[in-house]
């Protein structure tokens, strides 16, 4: 038996969710360079630092919902399709470069997680 469609785009979503919170760790990133004072202060400051890790517990809760329905193994090939987006996000996003290697290595993880996808449970 195969991935279910519901449990399929649960898992896509989830991998999806994983690079936005990377995009929102890097706007912090920014953020924090243009403000003043001490560390501590710069954080609470920080308004997407702050909404880094509102999203990032959304998510944990989102993967442990996931989790009651799809196998980690599964469910976790879906996560690295999560981390290729990263790049191609960061490029259109902050105009960070990307080369052919990356979208080599994309095209790879998209074959590996269609092969687990439709892999039938032992």
């Amino acid at each position: 038996m195969s991935l279910s469609l519901k449990d399929a785009v649960l898992c896509s979503v989830f991998a999806v969710a994983l690079p936005v919170g990377q995009m929102l760790f890097k706007m912090a990133a920014i953020a924090n360079a243009r403000l003043n004072g001490p560390i501590i202060l710069r954080l609470l400051k920080n308004l997407p630092l702050m909404s880094a890790f509102a999203w990032y517990g959304i998510t944990a809760l989102f993967w442990f919902y996931v989790l009651t329905r799809v196998p980690l193994s599964t469910a976790y090939a879906f996560s690295m399709v999560g981390s290729a987006l990263v790049p191609i996000m960061a490029w259109a996003l902050f105009k960070e470069s990307l080369n052919g290697q990356m979208a080599v290595g994309f095209v790879i993880i998209l074959v590996g997680l269609v092969i687990v996808a439709r892999a039938r449970p032992a």
